[in-house]
């Protein structure tokens, strides 16, 4: 079955707002309670289940109910649920015993930097929300400590890639991405096409790339070219998937897809105006295509000064 893997639900968010780096070192300890921004992967079990909702008791304030599901279990994103449920009773001490157990886990660090932010020891997290950026950048945690650093400039999350592909058929999504991953080993353009806007839209934005790099060398058309070209923005360098991705304009002056992304890429790094200009196109360009579609409906959402 054809379908478009990524339904265009405007500005997506885990619910949480990011926290820009203020410019001084060191400041008050910040009111409120850090967020919990966990990484479960392709886990649905009832542990993530219990601890992502954990996470929104404990956003919406509820500590005491969301200590209690914390407590039930010991896997580190538990602990880190835990320490964070007192904040800040000893929190960040606990947090460091966690970090020293555990140096190599990215949702360990991200979580290590937003203790020290709330703490109000800005410059040390700054310092931690890059190593987090740097050392795991396949992974949601360094897209989180992104977001949080450059938040004032850009749309949090990843830009949209939105192509037609073909999704495999299974009951869960641990099994559609196993079968996607089987179908990309062999030198299937359309398949490591799938299988890269999966890995994409699961924040593994390096093993992405390099699938979508290979379907652009196996088929080097608009749609894999273009995909290709979006998979190299960062927030740290956004300029990389532009590099890419103008040009084709001019290679491709009839396609939607091409003027679709750019759009993406323009809204994402708050070029609004732009934005709007190169959607306008992907809607004139083909009309009656998925593209134009997903163009209208962020055109829509569009208000004249900024977005909805």
């Amino acid at each position: 079955m054809i379908a478009a893997v990524i339904g265009l639900t405007l500005w997506q968010t885990r619910g949480e707002s990011s926290a820009a780096a203020a410019a001084g070192a060191t400041a008050k300890p910040r009111p409120g309670i850090p967020p919990l921004l966990f990484d479960f992967g392709l886990r649905d079990d009832a542990e993530a289940r219990d601890l992502a909702r954990g996470a929104l008791l404990l956003k919406h304030g509820k500590r005491a109910q969301a200590e209690a599901l914390f407590d039930r279990y010991h896997d580190v994103q538990a602990r880190l649920g835990s320490a964070f449920a007192v904040w800040p009773k000893g929190s960040l001490d606990a947090v460091k015993s966690i970090v020293a157990a555990h140096p190599a886990n990215a949702v360990v660090q991200l979580h290590y930097a937003l203790a020290l932010y709330w703490s109000g020891r800005n410059a040390d997290a700054v310092k931690q929300f890059q190593l987090v950026d740097r050392r795991f950048p396949d992974t949601q945690s360094a897209v989180d400590a992104e977001d949080i650093l450059y938040g004032s400039k850009t749309i949090p999350g990843l830009p949209y890639i939105i192509v037609p592909v073909a999704v495999p058929d299974a009951k869960t999504l641990a099994q559609q991405v196993a079968a996607a991953r089987r179908a990309a080993a062999k030198p299937d353009a359309q398949a490591k096409l799938a299988y890269g806007v999966m890995l994409w839209r699961l924040d593994r934005r390096v093993s992405a790339r390099r699938e979508l790099e290979a379907a652009a060398r196996l088929a080097p058309g608009p749609v894999t070219l273009t995909a290709a070209a979006v998979s190299r923005f960062s927030k740290k360098q956004p300029a990389a998937a532009f590099a890419r991705l103008g040009p084709l304009s001019g290679r491709f002056p009839r396609a939607s897809v091409v003027r679709l992304h750019l759009g993406l890429l323009l809204l994402w790094t708050k070029q609004v105006g732009k934005a709007e200009k190169q959607l306008k196109l992907a809607v004139s360009d083909a009309p009656g295509s998925p593209y134009a579609t997903e163009a209208k409906k962020l055109l829509s959402a569009l208000v004249p000064n900024g977005t909805k």
